[in-house]
């Protein structure tokens, strides 16, 4: 299958996945950047992992060949990423971690510094429950190591203790390939770097999420400049300036922040599915469900089975603790960009909720296509979405929102990915000139429990002024019906 996303072309291959799996699946992120010579052998290496591995090649616009192994490669390669053009490493790697479906992330550089036998060393203080990170050092422990440039091991320590000082860590070697991360928290932190300023950025955004980093001892083989290595004295200079710039501040889950603020606000979340639950069917599937602030309005139906899903563990682990009692409710870990799951096309949902999580999405033709393919024949898909761009502001840009809504655009591409559009209307105007005004005037970062207080306030002329239809308003839903053709040649058959 072939993808477009942005700037990187993707090939869809066989999933090959090995025995004696542990309980986590460990995606490979390897980018790739002219390794013809070596990109054979290390596909090799972690493919004879035992682990249930993930390979994910990001091709960062090869020219001396490389592309052309790919061919032959593709079955033991899960996913190859083209790059239109040369960005650096930060961008291949931005670009792999987008699409890596495991619960773990490693970053694999495509020569032969590193041995991939190590992943079991790397991956144990994680399927011990011990950390959330880990860091391979290589001037840990007593492994083997090539004898080779004094100047970049001292460039190298430097960079590392400086990165210490200003993150409070201790680490021995922040410069380190190995770099092996729950993917629920590494899919959490945009990636700003494009080249090699990815290392002390991704180290100092780790650091302000005060999650449990752990460091481990590996051997390193490292190579030659004529052999291929690249990276260079100015990137030591860029180095200092990332360990500098993003180690500014502190880390904001501006999200989570903002479901906690809306939990004591039933009555937005019951508004809401007043316009939207003649929908609904008696089997419903929640696409992002958060912390769970819409389920006690999705289950008012005795009879209703709810399924809540969502890509991030910590919010699946609390949306277990909330609901694990109900048998009327499932949850399972999800991530709409990813093919629909098993469970789900065995027994599908005759209706989609996905209320302001389209917009979160930056694969949102994907997420379509695959909600879309989940749904059964006859069923329905809600949609609500953050509307109008000219609203765009810091609030959305720090709650991870990728774009505005008008419902033209809406409607355009729910039908693209072979809906038919029932319904289309804007809801809540007075919301929207709230947001106006807090974002584009006041310039506010998030949303904040004065601004709920007032939505609170103005709830009741907001319920009226929502029922004129105007055309504008904070947020834009759109319900479509998925064509019953299916089920009736089944039926006539």
């Amino acid at each position: 299958m072939l993808l477009r996303n942005g700037a990187a072309t993707a090939f869809l291959v066989g999933t090959n996945v090995m025995s004696q799996a542990p309980s986590m699946k460990l995606s490979v992120i390897i980018p790739v950047y002219n390794e013809r010579q070596t990109l054979r052998d290390i596909i090799a290496r972690v493919r004879a992992v035992d682990l249930d591995i993930e390979i994910i090649v990001v091709d960062d616009y090869s020219t001396d060949g490389t592309r052309d192994l790919y061919d032959d490669l593709r079955d033991s390669i899960d996913l190859i990423l083209l790059h239109e053009f040369n960005q650096g490493k930060g961008a291949a790697l931005r670009t792999g971690i987008q699409h890596a479906t495991g619960d773990v992330i490693v970053i694999q550089d495509a020569d032969l510094e590193y041995d991939p036998e190590e992943y079991h060393v790397l991956i144990k203080p994680i399927l011990d429950g011990k950390a959330d990170a880990v860091y391979g050092s290589r001037f840990l422990g007593g492994q083997a190591h090539r004898v080779h440039y004094f100047w970049h091991m001292v460039g190298n320590k430097f960079l590392t203790t400086l990165s210490n000082m200003f993150t409070n860590l201790t680490l021995t070697d922040m410069e380190t390939c190995y770099k092996m991360v729950k993917a629920d928290i590494l899919k959490q932190i945009s990636i700003e770097q494009n080249r090699f300023g990815f290392e002390p950025e991704i180290t100092a955004k780790l650091a302000k999420m005060d999650i449990r980093m752990y460091e481990v001892g590996i051997s390193y083989a490292g190579r030659s400049y004529a052999e291929g290595k690249k990276i260079g004295w100015r990137d030591g200079f860029n180095a200092i300036w990332c360990i500098l710039k993003y180690s500014q501040g502190r880390y904001r889950d501006y999200g989570k922040e903002t479901l906690r603020h809306l939990e004591g606000f039933g009555a937005y979340a019951e508004w809401i599915y007043g316009k939207i639950a003649p929908f609904l069917g008696k089997r419903v599937l929640e696409v992002g469900s958060g912390i769970g602030n819409n389920v006690k309005y999705l289950q008012t139906t005795p009879d209703r089975e709810l399924i809540l899903s969502e890509p991030r563990g910590d919010y699946t682990d609390e949306l277990r603790e909330k609901c694990g009692d109900n048998p009327r409710v499932s949850v399972i870990r999800y991530d709409a960009t990813q093919p629909p799951n098993q469970s789900l096309l065995e027994n599908p949902p005759d209706s989609i909720v996905c209320l302001n999580v389209l917009e979160h999405i930056e694969q949102e033709r994907t997420a379509l296509t695959n909600m879309v393919a989940t749904l059964k024949p006859g069923g329905t898909l809600v949609i609500l979405v953050p509307a109008f761009m000219l609203l765009y502001c810091k609030m959305d840009e720090n709650l991870g929102h990728f774009r505005r809504y008008r419902l033209s655009e809406l409607e355009t591409k729910m039908a693209a990915a072979g809906l038919k559009i029932q319904k289309t209307f804007y809801f809540n105007p007075v919301g929207a000139v709230g947001w106006f005004v807090a974002g584009r005037i006041l310039r506010a970062k998030q949303i904040k429990p004065g601004h709920l207080w007032m939505q609170k306030l103005l709830l009741p002329i907001s319920t009226l002024i929502d029922r004129l239809g105007l055309p504008f308003g904070l947020s834009a839903v759109c319900i479509g019906e998925k064509p019953a053709e299916v089920q009736q040649t089944n039926e006539s058959a």
